[in-house]
């Protein structure tokens, strides 16, 4: 399976993609998308456009995003939030399915606890995808919530597989 994870941000939102193996998982790509101008609706546009491009190029399967979450600065949050919302129409107009993961869930998955920071998230996306060299914060927090998913989907699959 191929993942798309999707870290939104107003300015730069992060992708990442990756595939599930029967081993693993295995690095397929990563970037941002760097918004450029002031009018908010345009930033936004790009956006749309920019997960459209991804997925035109990368062809998952199915998408993950994290989720928006209130910490000091509501009109921040409130850009966020839409800048969010441009990438799930995106996905969605793709018809590809979009999971959605607490920051929180995120760090859990990736470092074993939720309250890690960015670099720890970083460190541990690089090792499960044996990855070298520089990687931009929001690619890695995009792989970061595609593992999280992949996670995810695997401990589903297995209580289907022990309920039947």
């Amino acid at each position: 399976m191929r993942i798309l994870g999707i870290d939104p941000g107003s300015r730069l939102t992060g992708y990442g993609v990756i595939d599930t193996t029967a081993t693993g998982f295995r690095y397929v790509a990563s970037g941002s998308i760097k918004v450029l101008g002031d009018y908010f609706p345009d930033r936004l546009k790009q956006i749309f456009d920019g997960i459209i491009t991804v997925v035109q190029l990368y062809h998952p399967d199915c998408a993950a995003i994290e989720q928006v979450f209130m910490h000091k600065n509501a009109d921040s949050a409130l850009k966020l939030g839409q800048a969010r919302g441009a990438a799930i129409c995106a996905v969605q107009s793709t018809n590809l399915s979009v999971a959605e993961y607490a920051a929180r869930q995120v760090k859990q998955a990736l470092v074993g606890k939720g309250s890690a920071d960015k670099i720890q998230v970083q460190h541990m996306v690089k090792i499960l995808l044996n990855v070298q060299g520089q990687m931009q914060i929001d690619a890695s927090d995009a792989l970061g919530i595609a593992i999280c998913h992949a996670h995810w989907q695997q401990t589903a699959n297995r209580l289907t597989e022990l309920r039947q």
